[in-house]
């Protein structure tokens, strides 16, 4: 029961983007087309789960017994940089459409802070192992949810007649407003 409580708070009550707030810029960014916010949101999910596993066992095998744990944020940092680099590598290799597609935002995951977010509240929380990996996957999965879902609502905005002082990047600010307070439904805000 509480993997459950772990994976509906990921992706529901806590999202990282609509609740907490992180991970704004591939949210804007790579969000105009279904297609690549799924592609951004399997990459984000692997890179975040994988790194979730790393940071774990850099934090209690490394810092933790070296008593360095003040470097945490550096060594967070450089762990999801070389997850990163490897999913850019496989991506240019795999999906080359999906690799140009993503742009300049895929290298840019390395700064991303919904991902180094979750690696220190995985710390912070003391998540076991397997917590920490149900939790990193499931904010994996709750930020590939609120991408497709801005991304649809962009395509359909795409079709709509709005004046013009609305087109672009102002309407996907409101859209991102009242998404964000929809999802707030989900944690009981009044």
């Amino acid at each position: 029961m509480e993997y459950l409580i772990i994976i509906i708070s990921a992706i529901f009550v806590n999202n990282i983007i609509l609740a907490q707030f992180l991970g704004i810029c591939p949210f804007l960014g790579v969000s105009s087309r279904v297609t690549t916010s799924v592609g951004m949101g399997a990459a984000v999910t692997f890179v975040i789960t994988i790194a979730a596993l790393l940071v774990y066992l850099l934090q209690y095998y490394i810092l933790v017994p070296l008593g360095i744990e003040y470097m945490q944020t550096i060594a967070f940092i450089l762990t999801i940089a070389v997850m990163v680099q490897m999913v850019e590598i496989i991506l240019k290799k795999v999906s080359p459409s999906l690799y140009r597609a993503l742009g300049v935002f895929l290298p840019l995951m390395t700064t991303n802070c919904a991902i180094l977010g979750v690696a220190i509240i995985l710390v912070q929380k003391e998540y076991n192992m397997f917590e920490s990996v149900v939790f990193a996957s499931s904010t994996g999965v709750g930020f590939t949810v609120a991408m497709v879902i801005f991304a649809g609502i962009r395509e359909r905005l795409d079709l709509e007649d709005l004046p013009a002082g609305m087109k672009g990047a102002p309407i996907a600010l409101v859209t991102a407003g009242i998404l964000a307070m929809a999802f707030m439904g989900f944690s009981g805000v009044v």
